[in-house]
């Protein structure tokens, strides 16, 4: 797309009242574009409105009309949850209108080097540490995107002497054309939001943009241990940066196997030590792997290894991932609601010495959940399970040997389903155990979100 002053007198609508359109619909209106904002939900869920008109930008709430997209239209910007088959997207490819995400409007203004984060899981813990470590080392980072505030609010403030760390969906990704990020991190990549991409192939690609538009200055960061990350090296510009949980690499950051310690192979045949596993600050091992990945792009913007470790070492996590909730009788509580797909609870899962005791369900999307299987037989002790896919993780419960099972009726209240749960866990645990929610699924089929998933849990342990 063209940069924003470009759109001056020119139409431009923006779909979605979220955080991240209200952002965009300011911006264009401040670089006198004619703007237009479309929600699907009714005025009344849309407190935005107010501000908006009062600026003078177009509000049009509670449908999608026919004409809101019209020959007329030099630019859609579009919230990235609402899907491509969406009449008003569909509408705009056919008359040759760009559509974009709010990722694309921002490039267009941020004067900082960008450091972009995607993966299927891992995203945000990741986006965490690497701003962390980077304010360790005075490199004055801005952390923006699904964490933190709007891109395309922060990005017209950012100077050339700081950093923009920015995480991104491939739902953000796939309505980008310019976007480049000095430094581009593919953490994972497993079968997920099909619901939205259609297929694999869909999603695999949206991913990829990311790094679209790099050139030999820049740098990947891709997992080594992910087929799906390696296949896409060959087709990559930049310079090539792994990290490995499992091999010695000649150059990229690995778990060096023998001491169990975080490494910096720097490819002229020096390794460097950064820290052993065992003293960072949140358990894990898939944690270990979003270390591994935020080092390598801390070390490619600067930072030192000694810094690294000072954020390893003191960092406690992110609300909702694997979080601590409290103790009782022995008995340790964990929330980890942002886990959305099997691949992210079998990983917390396996965090974890003891027996779990697991609180699992929500949105189905279509998984049978046969990969939780061997989890299920080797770690977990009891099982109960609630929302859309209740029954079919109870199945796999079942086929797993694990007889303490229960269920909870998703036609209650979403707080009291949750706090049935949590009592129906607690009764199945005994001292040494972990209660642990972590869902394998979305919560959008009894919850607003999954933070809201993840507090009703806190607040239910708390409760008993």
């Amino acid at each position: 797309m063209k940069h924003p002053r470009e759109y001056r007198g020119l139409e431009v609508v923006i779909l979605g009242l979220a955080r991240s359109g209200v952002a965009a619909a300011k911006l264009f209106h401040q670089k006198g574009a004619i703007v237009t904002v479309n929600d699907k939900k009714e005025r009344s869920a849309c407190p935005e409105a107010d501000e908006l008109e009062a600026l003078g930008i177009s509000v049009v709430c509670g449908y999608h009309p026919e004409s809101i997209v019209h020959e007329g239209v030099a630019l859609v910007v579009k919230n990235p949850g609402i899907p491509y088959s969406g009449e008003p997207i569909r509408h705009a490819e056919a008359l040759g209108i760009e559509v974009v995400t709010e990722v694309e409007v921002a490039y267009q203004f941020c004067k900082a080097p960008i450091i972009g984060i995607t993966g299927s899981n891992g995203k945000t813990t990741t986006t965490t540490l690497i701003g962390l470590m980077l304010d360790a080392g005075g490199l004055a980072p801005v952390v923006a995107g699904n964490i933190g505030r709007a891109l395309t609010e922060a990005a017209p403030e950012v100077t050339e002497e700081n950093w923009m760390v920015v995480e991104l969906s491939s739902f953000q990704l796939k309505g980008t054309t310019a976007f480049r990020p000095r430094i581009a991190l593919l953490l994972n990549l497993y079968e997920t939001h099909l619901d939205y991409h259609g297929t694999m192939e869909d999603y695999i690609a949206s991913k990829a943009k990311l790094f679209a538009n790099q050139t030999e200055e820049d740098t990947a960061i891709l997992n080594w241990d992910d087929a799906v990350c390696r296949s896409i090296i060959p087709s990559l510009r930049a310079k090539v940066m792994p990290f490995s949980m499992k091999e010695a690499l000649p150059f990229g950051v690995y778990l060096e196997s023998r001491t169990d310690t975080i490494v910096y192979a720097d490819g002229q045949g020096a390794v460097h030590s950064i820290l052993p596993a065992k003293e960072m600050g949140i358990p894990g091992s898939f944690n270990v792997e979003n270390a591994l990945a935020a080092s390598a792009a801390a070390l490619t913007a600067g930072v030192t290894p000694m810094k690294i470790a000072d954020v390893l070492k003191t960092f406690q996590g992110v609300e909702h991932r694997l979080e601590f909730v409290r103790e009782l009788g022995g008995v340790t509580f964990y929330n980890n609601s942002k886990a959305t797909n099997p691949a992210a609870s079998i990983k917390s899962i396996e965090a974890f010495e003891q027996r779990v005791v697991l609180i699992a369900g929500g949105l189905d999307r279509g998984s049978d959940y046969m990969e939780l299987l061997s989890t299920f037989r080797e770690r977990i002790k009891g099982v109960v399970t609630l929302g859309e896919t209740r029954e079919k993780i109870n199945r796999i419960a079942e086929l797993a040997g694990i007889s303490r099972r229960e269920t909870v009726d998703t036609a209650k209240d979403a707080a009291d389903a949750v706090s049935q749960a949590v009592e129906l866990a607690w009764k199945m645990s005994e001292a040494g155990d972990i209660v642990l929610l972590s869902p394998a699924c979305a919560s959008w089929d009894m919850f607003p979100s999954y933070e809201d998933r993840g507090r009703m849990f806190k607040q239910s342990v708390h409760n008993l």
